[in-house]
Formats: C-alpha cells, sequence, structure tokens
C-alpha cells in the first residue's frame, strides 16, 4: 500500500490556475486531479496513454477532432490513445476533474514541452 496525502503530493501548474496532483500511479496507470478556471482550455494534444476523464466540480467540456460532449459533475469520457483532444472549462465557476490514464504517464508529458 502506498498512501498519497493530497497536501503532500506532486503539484504542477501547466499554465496559471490550471493545478494538476498526482495522486497514485504507476506504469500501468495513474490518477491527476486537477482543477481550471473559468475560460481555460488545454491545447489540443494526443498522447500514446488512453484517458478517462471524471468532472467533480462544475462543468468540462472535451472536444475532439469528431465530437464534443460536456460534463456535469460526476459524469465521465474515455478517450483512446491518441486521439487528439482538448478540455476546456466552460463554466462561471472553478471546475475540477480527475483524469486516469492507462498506461501511467509523470508530469514531464506537460513540463517537457515546449
Amino acid at each position: 500500500m502506498k498512501p498519497v496525502e493530497f497536501d503532500e503530493a506532486e503539484t504542477y501548474e501547466p499554465e496559471e490556475g490550471w493545478r494538476r496532483v498526482s495522486m497514485a500511479g504507476s506504469e500501468a496507470f495513474a490518477f491527476e486531479w486537477f482543477e481550471k478556471p473559468p475560460g481555460h482550455s488545454s491545447p489540443m494534444h494526443d498522447h500514446e496513454n488512453e484517458q478517462v476523464c471524471i468532472c467533480l466540480e462544475g462543468e468540462l467540456t472535451v472536444v475532439t477532432e469528431d465530437d464534443e460532449i460536456t460534463l456535469q459533475q460526476y459524469d465521465s469520457v474515455w478517450l483512446d490513445a491518441w486521439e487528439a483532444h482538448r478540455v476546456e472549462n466552460t463554466g462561471d465557476e472553478r471546475a475540477v476533474g480527475l483524469d486516469v490514464f492507462a498506461p501511467g504517464r509523470s508530469f514531464d508529458f506537460w513540463t517537457d514541452r515546449e
């Protein structure tokens, strides 16, 4: 067992107000808690990991090259490996979500980008 206290977990901000917290993970999977301010969107991107995005608070709009869906509290969406997407807070309040990645990944995905 490897407990992770939220206040002690590895944290980073790819952009101001967009905070990500590494909650648990291994080479097989990773859980990242995140928050986005109103109007914030990640850039369109893809990665080798399958991803499940769960909306915990507020609303999150997930956009792919072929579709768009707005998640409300406790809704989720699955994204296939290499499926280009972006996640935007389209609401008026802070949005909070949880991303699950398989296989796992580190924060290097965002911190090593140019």
